[in-house]
C-alpha cells in the first residue's frame, strides 16, 4: 500500500531502544485521525471477506488496530501479552528480539479449532514476536491464520517475513 499520508506521518527515532536501531514509531500514525482511518479503512478491505473470528493484538502497540478492526469486522480479540498480565490459565511461548529474548502469553480458552485467526501487530523486523504468536495460535489448531502488520521494515537487511513461509501475510507500508 505504502500511504504517503501514512509515510510522511511516520517518526523515526534513531538508536531506540539501543545503538543501532532504527525504531519505527507508530504512535505518530495513532495520534492522526486520518491515518487512523486510512489504516483501518485497509485492513477492513483486506480482511472482510477472509471469515475472521478473532484477532490477535500484540503487546501493546497490536492492541490499537486489532482492537479497531475487531469492532469493524464483528469478531473478537485475543491479547497476546507480557509474561504475568493475563489472569488466568495462560500459555507462553519466548522468542529472541533485535535487542533480546521475550516471552509472549495467551489465555489457554482464547482460541478454538474453529476459529479463522489474524495475527496483528505493528512492526514486521526479525519476526520473533510474531512468529511466538504464531506458534501459540497453532497450539489451539485454528482454520485457518493470517498474518498483518502496519510496518515490515526491509531496509535494514531485515527478513522477519522469511519466518512465515506458506502463510499469508499483509503489511501496510514497506521500509
Amino acid at each position: 500500500m505504502n500511504s504517503k499520508v501514512l509515510l510522511d506521518n511516520l517518526r523515526c527515532i534513531p538508536d531506540f531502544p539501543k545503538k543501532g536501531i532504527n525504531f519505527r514509531d507508530v504512535t505518530t500514525l495513532y495520534k492522526n485521525g486520518e491515518c487512523v482511518q486510512i489504516m483501518l479503512d485497509e485492513l477492513e478491505r483486506l480482511y472482510k471477506d477472509k471469515g475472521i473470528t478473532k484477532i490477535v493484538g500484540i503487546e501493546s502497540r497490536g492492541f490499537v488496530m486489532a482492537s479497531a478492526l475487531a469492532g469493524r469486522l464483528g469478531c473478537g480479540i485475543v491479547l497476546a501479552r507480557k509474561p504475568g498480565k493475563l489472569p488466568a490459565t495462560v500459555i507462553k511461548e519466548s522468542f529472541s528480539k533485535e535487542y533480546g529474548v521475550d516471552t509472549i502469553e495467551m489465555h489457554l480458552d482464547s482460541i478454538d479449532e474453529n476459529d479463522v485467526v489474524l495475527i496483528h501487530d505493528d512492526l514486521l523486523a526479525t519476526g520473533g514476536t510474531a512468529k511466538a504468536a504464531y506458534k501459540l495460535v497453532q497450539h489451539f489448531n485454528p482454520k485457518k491464520t493470517y498474518i498483518n502488520f502496519i510496518i515490515e521494515i526491509k531496509d535494514e537487511g531485515l527478513h522477519g517475513r522469511d519466518l512465515f513461509e506458506g502463510i499469508e501475510l499483509t503489511t501496510l507500508l514497506t521500509i
